[in-house]
């Protein structure tokens, strides 16, 4: 099927649904963080996503802060023994930063691919023609 014959898919549903972002309906990981290699419905191979570390960066900025200022509010306003910090702070951040790290790999992928996304390269400059006069 050619391109354009799929309807445009908003990045934030793709990543909610962790869809493929060009048919909307094949799943973009294999596993909880592993892209599948293709979409098992349109077959749009994945292999031009790599979101590197971008997903880590946006939950460490949206959620480990929050999560370890809790641990660090917790101790200075109590002073708590270490155990209570285990039962507490440990699981809100492991759970705070594990979480939402498929979303925002799925949400960098369907960037990618909406925007045609390519590693970067270097432009050569490109000579002016001369002036005839």
């Amino acid at each position: 099927m050619p391109e354009s014959s799929y309807a445009a898919q908003s990045p934030l549903w793709v990543a909610v649904r962790s869809r493929c972002p060009r048919c909307g309906r094949g799943h973009l990981f294999r596993g909880f963080l592993s892209l599948a290699p293709q979409c098992d419905a349109c077959g749009l191979d994945y292999s031009f996503a790599d979101p590197a570390d971008g997903p880590a960066f946006f939950v460490m900025m949206t959620a480990a802060i929050p999560a370890t200022a809790f641990g660090v509010w917790l101790e200075l306003t109590y002073l708590p023994p270490l155990w209570v910090h285990a039962v507490t702070t440990l699981p809100i951040v492991l759970i705070a930063c594990t979480l939402p790290l498929r979303f925002f790999k799925g949400w960098l992928v369907a960037e990618q691919y909406v925007h045609k996304a390519e590693e970067g390269r270097i432009a050569r400059p490109v000579p002016l023609p001369r002036d005839p006069r």
